[in-house]
């Protein structure tokens, strides 16, 4: 059995999940550091962060910032 810690997360998502952390100012300021940063698109980064909330590695990275994504995401899917 391999451990997830011996496959770390890439820079690029290291970087998604440091972006989530943050608190935003106003509207659009967010997506103006996604494409500033990390050279992204709005629709890409949350294709991309929607598969780290599934990753392991994301999680034992950043278990805090992980769990408190999926809770939102499960939220808005039961909305729906």
């Amino acid at each position: 059995m391999t451990d997830t810690r011996d496959f770390e997360l890439g820079e690029r998502e290291r970087a998604v999940l440091a972006l989530e952390r943050r608190s935003w100012p106003g509207p659009g300021a967010k997506e103006r550091a996604v494409r500033e940063q990390l050279g992204l698109s709005a629709t890409r980064y949350y294709q991309l962060l929607n598969a780290l909330l599934d990753d392991p590695r994301a999680l034992a990275h950043d278990p805090v910032t992980v769990n408190r994504l999926r809770r939102v995401r499960a939220e808005k899917e039961q909305r729906r």
